[in-house]
């Protein structure tokens, strides 16, 4: 295995964290929200691996950045929203730190016993990559620097027991509301996303056709983001909005065709069409026919005849 010797930063206390940027302790040990605008300079080289223990939304403003999606490259100065996981790690390649904005950071025991606790689970935009940022039209973006705001307002006052329903339910409205803008920003892209698909649907007429398949395995929706520069969530999510299934629903359909073609034009027993197509077993093979055409393969290959 290669070693990976770059150095990584790695969040595991808000309180640290505010001593660190030269903050005031945090009100809540688990929750906190910050602007850009008042954080320090931080110099950290190209490289340096970053993660933390917490949910993070950042909100930026007024970075003028190149951003990639899929194999396209394009320039924004819009507002852009990302989302990371607790514990996802990415690496730095340009500037982190924006003039403007918020950032929030939330730990997974902040959300016990509320409506978002499970919920916020649900929303793949967590787990994908820095480089498919939610990028905000000029509408967008003031709503949703609004809610930072109002979040911001809410944390700066003292805690009573209302605090944290508040906060949440703001939390809630600002994920439902990046929900729906993923939604238009996967719509409004759409020529660059056609093109993606087309290619998509080429590369796995390719792979089926190959010899490629029996030392690979069946092809899975992971393997193939990453052909595309994609994160599997993204990809798939993109899929799913273009053509209301799934990439996984895509992938069985093509080898669901490509196992009709071998029984209707050659003497190819079961187990062998299933080990070229990548089933470790002929029993996954007429299992996954079955449920895609009602029929198994000796059925279909029956009614060829």
């Amino acid at each position: 295995m290669k070693n990976d010797s770059r150095p990584h930063l790695h969040i595991d206390s808000l309180a640290e964290l505010h001593k660190q940027l030269g903050f005031a302790k945090p009100k809540h040990p688990l929750f906190t929200v910050l602007q850009f605008k008042d954080f320090p300079i931080i110099e950290l080289e190209d490289g340096v691996k970053l993660s933390a223990d917490f949910y993070q939304i950042t909100f930026k403003k007024g970075c003028c950045n190149k951003m990639i999606y899929g194999q396209s490259e394009f320039d924004f100065d819009e507002g852009v929203l990302s989302f990371f996981a607790p514990k996802q790690t990415f690496i730095k390649d340009g500037e982190v730190i924006p003039p403007a904005g918020f950032l929030i950071m939330i730990h997974p025991d902040y959300l016990k016993g509320t409506s978002l606790q499970a919920k916020i689970r649900s929303y793949s935009f967590f787990d994908y990559a820095v480089t498919e940022s939610l990028i905000l039209s000029e509408d967008e973006e003031a709503f949703i620097e609004q809610v930072f705001v109002q979040i911001e307002k809410e944390a700066l006052r003292p805690i009573d027991k209302h605090s944290q329903d508040v906060i949440i339910s703001s939390l809630e409205l600002l994920l439902t509301y990046a929900d729906r803008f993923y939604t238009r920003q996967f719509l409004t892209r759409k020529p660059k996303y056609n093109t993606l698909m087309a290619k998509f649907e080429k590369y796995l007429d390719d792979l089926v056709h190959s010899d490629a398949i029996p030392e690979h395995g069946t092809p899975n929706v992971a393997a193939i983001a990453e052909k595309f520069n994609l994160t599997p969530k993204y990809f798939s999510d993109l899929i799913r909005q273009h053509t209301g299934r799934s990439a996984q629903q895509h992938i069985h359909d093509k080898l669901i065709d490509a196992a009709k073609e071998k029984l209707s034009s050659t003497a190819l027993s079961i187990s062998e069409i299933a080990f070229l197509l990548g089933f470790e077993h002929p029993q996954s093979l007429s299992r996954l026919f079955k449920l895609k055409t009602n029929v198994t393969p000796s059925e279909y290959r029956a009614t060829l005849n």
